[in-house]
């Protein structure tokens, strides 16, 4: 049976794992549900927007990027607003 290697060292280092047997190591999702970390960053939404290019006028984007942080967001909002008084045929 092959020994258990420390991953870190006594002065708290990760040692260099590279010359370790890959025996040791066990798939992720075989540890522990308490090992096991949840995943990272903000939750995925149930709605998702659509990445797409497009053209506008420096003066509109200019407009928008001068309120700050969230600007896309405002524009967003403003086209919505915009078609709800707008039918789309």
């Amino acid at each position: 049976m092959a020994s258990r290697l420390p991953v870190i060292n006594h002065d708290g280092e990760v040692s260099d794992l590279s010359g370790a047997d890959p025996k040791l190591f066990k798939p992720f999702s075989e540890l522990p549900e308490s090992l096991q970390t949840k995943l990272r960053g903000r939750p995925k939404a149930v709605v998702t927007k659509e990445k797409i290019a497009i053209r506008l006028s420096r003066e509109v984007v200019d407009a928008f990027r001068a309120t700050g942080r969230g600007w896309q967001t405002r524009m967003d909002a403003a086209l919505k607003e915009w078609l709800s008084g707008h039918p789309i045929a």
